[in-house]
């Protein structure tokens, strides 16, 4: 039943048929048992292209690119001569234009933004997010959070874009994490507590990257096979994951109280970086999802980059050195990365590997 639904969401987001019409069809199609054959994987041979199951469902043609050009352009209009209030109408009518009726992928995602965007200046109108560095969580900070769970939440309960759902759970996780720092501080008593505790800090933040991690390995689990929309929840779940964590590791590193040395990369915390980021690699390898890799590539940047500021040579040379480092290794992991991938998972036990997204060939057309 679960590849049949998959088949109907497909053929849903392809415009075949309609999404009411995908709803009848399930239950009359199982009543007469109507079942799916499962495939069996091709066999590697030459000639045959490596299969990719993490396309982007939401690139599907120039045409849905041509609209989206169309909504930006006139929504950056809008906002520059109305009010922040004319603006909601405008994206709830392109919505259901564009969304709900006429399902367009990439138009969908722009709107969303542009949603998350409209939702961030009109709880700036209200509440201030607080001080820089966390150094005191005021309590504004949640009520500033709260409304974009809310908001988002609502706008994928009427056009079901992933990308609403995906910020939808990340801003909760940003919720509890303010709830959670705004109880510690008040608890203290210390309007400081957390310029004075960096370390308890940066565990909170820690827990709170992997809550998110987590969250993102849930809906990726639950379809291994890349065909529904729990991928694409998954996949924008992990692209805001890597960097989550990351930020974690850097704010570990800072015990010396002053929470801007977060941003810089010295001697000692560079290497850690690099490390840090070569594991995520690794993990976005496993799991399959470049996009968690992609993620940490920013990164990876600017810790080779303090690498290279430790010698004698010029700026232009720390640039260009930085940026021929990381184009070698994001050529590397692009072209090898399913035989990489078929490495990595024969090391895994069979338990694990058999729930993970596989690594075979898929014949070429």
């Amino acid at each position: 039943m679960t590849e049949l639904r998959s088949i109907l969401d497909e053929a849903v987001r392809q415009e075949l048929i309609s999404p009411e019409a995908g709803g009848r069809l399930l239950p009359f199609l199982t009543e007469r048992g109507v079942v799916v054959a499962e495939a069996q994987p091709a066999m590697a041979a030459e000639g045959e292209a490596w299969s990719d199951t993490e396309t982007p469902r939401f690139v599907r043609g120039f045409h849905d690119v041509l609209i989206t050009i169309g909504v930006v352009v006139a929504l950056g209009g809008l906002w520059g001569l109305a009010a922040l209030y004319a603006v909601l109408p405008a994206i709830i009518v392109l919505s259901e234009i564009l969304v709900r009726r006429q399902r367009l992928a990439l138009p969908a995602v722009s709107l969303t933004i542009a949603l998350l965007c409209w939702t961030f200046l009109l709880m700036s109108f209200f509440f201030k997010p607080g001080t820089s560095a966390f150094n005191d969580i005021g309590a504004e900070a949640p009520q500033f959070v709260a409304g974009f769970p809310i908001i988002l939440g609502l706008y994928y309960a009427r056009y079901r874009v992933p990308l609403s759902l995906a910020l939808c759970i990340m801003s909760a996780l940003a919720l509890v994490l303010t709830l959670l720092l705004r109880l510690m501080q008040w608890a203290s008593g210390d309007p400081q507590f957390f310029s004075n505790h960096p370390l308890l800090l940066a565990v909170v933040f820690l827990v709170c990257a992997l809550g998110l991690f987590a969250t993102a390995l849930y809906f990726d689990l639950g379809d291994r096979l890349r065909r529904t929309t729990r991928s694409d929840i998954a996949f924008w779940l992990h692209l805001g994951a890597a960097p989550a964590l990351l930020f974690s590791v850097r704010l570990l590193m800072s015990f010396d109280g002053n929470l801007l040395d977060v941003a810089q990369t010295v001697s000692i915390k560079t290497p850690i970086i690099v490390i840090s980021v070569v594991v995520l690699m690794l993990i976005g390898l496993v799991i399959d999802r470049r996009a968690f890799v992609t993620s940490g590539l920013l990164s990876l940047g600017f810790a080779i980059y303090g690498i290279f500021r430790q010698g004698s040579a010029t700026v232009d040379t720390y640039i260009s050195t930085t940026l021929i480092v990381v184009g070698a290794i994001v050529l590397i992991i692009g072209t090898g990365w399913m035989p990489l991938r078929r490495i990595v998972l024969r090391a895994l036990p069979a338990a694990i590997s058999q729930r993970l997204p596989p690594a075979v060939l898929a014949a070429t057309p």
